[in-house]
């Protein structure tokens, strides 16, 4: 498990790294003025689910620099496991503030992924909000399960082309995960991080829930609410398996200590 930047909690054999959202800003400039090159994952419940019956995927996220805890039940199951604190990190907060940040800092940014014209909207909108930004392209690729070798191919020459300090991919998770891992040795970047849905937040195509919901782990049904058809099944199916995945790792815990 990868924890040369920040600790990890071990959460159903997945590694969630103990960073705030100060400190994970604090790292990326600290990794972009040292040219150095990093992997971030932003790592869900659902996900963390899959990863509990997937090695590779769980191996991606392990051995990714930072595996960041985006949803407040992973907050819960460290409590219980008695391993340590987590601070939720998600890419919905992580994106306006650190697109912010760059443009304080100087930092170069590429947009890739979300639906046709996304990106570019929150391109004009940064432009607009932070005149001076360096937004050195924006790209969304053809909806596919797996991109061809030819778009893939295509997706790396622009980014490479104006070599970005930080790039965002939102293609959902682990898509995103998986294409970054796959390609990061291509890509002349700092860092390359996958942000899920966060464009269309960002770019105000997608309310928020309140920050009361937000805080006391509610976020979720506030977005089932929004998109029942698309998130009925993550949220409704795949997100309750966290509960015995969670209670089987600390069952095993209490008897290792009886």
């Amino acid at each position: 498990m990868n924890q040369s930047v920040a600790p990890k909690i071990n959460i159903g054999g997945t590694g969630i790294s103990q960073v705030t959202l100060s400190e994970t800003m604090d790292l990326f400039d600290q990794w972009i003025q040292q040219g150095e090159k990093k992997r971030v994952c932003v790592t869900p419940v659902n996900c963390v689910v899959w990863a509990n019956k997937n090695a590779p995927l769980q191996q991606l996220y392990n051995s990714a620099d930072l595996t960041l805890c985006v949803g407040v039940p992973l907050i819960w199951a460290a409590k219980l496991l008695k391993q340590g604190t987590l601070t939720r990190v998600t890419g919905l907060d992580l994106l306006p503030q650190y697109i912010q940040r760059c443009h304080q800092k100087g930092h170069t940014q590429f947009f890739l992924g979300a639906k046709e014209g996304v990106a570019a909207l929150l391109q004009q909108q940064s432009e607009d909000r932070y005149p001076g930004i360096q937004i050195k392209g924006v790209y969304s690729p053809p909806f596919a399960a797996t991109f061809s070798e030819e778009e893939n191919e295509k997706m790396i020459a622009m980014i490479n082309a104006v070599k970005p300090d930080i790039l965002w991919v939102s293609l959902t998770a682990p898509k995103q995960d998986y294409w970054i891992q796959e390609h990061l040795h291509r890509l002349d970047v700092h860092i390359a991080i996958g942000v899920g849905g966060a464009f269309e937040v960002a770019a105000g195509l997608i309310d928020r829930a309140p920050v009361w919901m937000q805080k006391n782990g509610l976020e979720w049904f506030y977005r089932l609410y929004k998109e029942p058809r698309r998130l009925f099944k993550r949220y409704l199916v795949e997100a309750p398996a966290f509960i015995p995945i969670v209670m089987k790792q600390w069952w095993k815990g209490l008897g290792a200590r009886c």
